[in-house]
């Protein structure tokens, strides 16, 4: 194998579609350290949020090619990993021919999917599909306050090899802003509705905080729409959530108050983006949003209490279970997760909150991925 072959690039990923440039935060790793495949080696910050960057290679960092602070387009180098016996210059060579040769590339933003309206039960929903047309199907449902964008480190990334679906709620995001009559246990028969609608046949559900408890409600009601069942941070597990929270994010209309709450749901609170409160503070402001965010918290945590728990029946599942928890999580307990049963599968993240999908996207990525296939 030459020098050159024997020299890999570390480039600026691309996370979600709207992604065209990053800011290195910080490098994690130093030159001159062995790095593995999957190591958490830089964080980088996008307008979206700042995330870990794990190394898509192994060897020794020789280069950290773009400084702390600096911006670079998706694809940039960012850093150089080889051998540690490569000479100098070759590492000088193929740093040189890379950048003589990077062309950035046109976004592709016109031409990404986007999110559509669909009519589910004489309800107006809004959802987003993506990937190609045939495959195994994934159906991503979002938490309390979440729209499409929760899976935007997510969803383009699983889409590779799957259908992708990401569902908004009613009272969320684009969807209607109606919710009467609506608990866990209609938001799945709503669930159920919408794969009829979208004919996505049997499904890989996917369900974040409240979005876990729905999904698992269709899991235990109609388990033949369901191949397998990767519950995050979950509801469901149990009668206490930290109800202050949803308390103070129905009422938040200050950037300060929203910036404060948003810190609440990550290990990290400087992961929260300018952008990401932006949002919420837009869709706050929408006609509506208030008194049906209202009305879903009374019908779903009645009494500050979650009205539905489900754990003991997580062992009459027959399809693949995995519950994914982060054990900073400070809106549901992650003691909730204990004593589950053997058929489902439990992976703790250390140092994550109550968004593990944003917060470790790579590895739930990957946990994901293959889950139930």
């Amino acid at each position: 194998m030459s020098e050159a072959a024997a020299i890999q690039a570390i480039t600026m990923p691309k996370w979600g579609l709207a992604m065209e440039e990053g800011k290195v935060s910080a490098w994690m790793a130093e030159e001159g350290a062995a790095i593995d495949s999957g190591e958490e080696i830089l964080e980088i910050e996008t307008t979206k949020i700042t995330n870990v960057f794990e190394s898509p290679v192994a060897g020794t960092l020789r280069r950290r090619v773009v400084a702390e602070g600096e911006t670079v387009p998706v694809g940039a180098l960012l850093g150089v990993a080889a051998a540690a016996d490569t000479p100098e210059d070759a590492i000088e060579a193929f740093i040189a021919d890379f950048q003589a040769n990077f062309v950035v590339e046109a976004s592709d933003a016109a031409e990404a999917p986007e999110p559509e309206m669909i009519t589910v039960a004489r309800r107006q929903l809004r959802h987003l599909r993506m990937g190609p047309e045939q495959g195994p199907a994934v159906i991503l449902v979002h938490g309390f306050g979440g729209d499409i964008e929760s899976w935007l480190f997510n969803q383009p990334v699983l889409a590779e090899s799957h259908r992708v679906y990401a569902l908004e709620l009613p009272g969320h995001g684009g969807a209607e802003k109606s919710v009467e009559g609506l608990d866990v246990a209609t938001l799945a028969m709503l669930l159920a509705d919408y794969m009829d609608a979208a004919e996505t046949g049997p499904a890989h559900l996917v369900g974040l905080s409240l979005g876990g408890g729905i999904v698992l409600k269709l899991a235990l009601d109609q388990p033949e729409r369901v191949t397998a069942l990767s519950l995050l941070a979950p509801a469901g597990f149990g009668p206490e959530l930290n109800m202050d929270f949803i308390e103070g994010f129905i009422a938040a209309e200050r950037r300060k108050e929203i910036k404060g709450l948003l810190g609440q749901l990550f290990a990290d609170p400087e992961l929260v983006s300018r952008d990401m409160v932006d949002k919420v503070q837009k869709f706050k402001r929408l006609d509506g949003v208030k008194p049906s965010l209202r009305g879903l918290a009374d019908s779903v945590f009645p009494g500050g209490h979650q009205a539905l728990v489900m754990k003991d029946q997580l062992a009459s599942l027959a399809m693949p279970v995995q519950v994914i928890w982060g054990d900073a999580d400070a809106i549901l307990p992650p003691a909730q997760s204990e004593g589950m049963p053997d058929n489902v599968r439990l992976r703790i993240l250390e140092q994550i909150g109550h968004m593990p999908h944003m917060e470790a996207a790579g590895e739930v990525n990957r946990l994901i991925a293959d889950f139930g296939d």
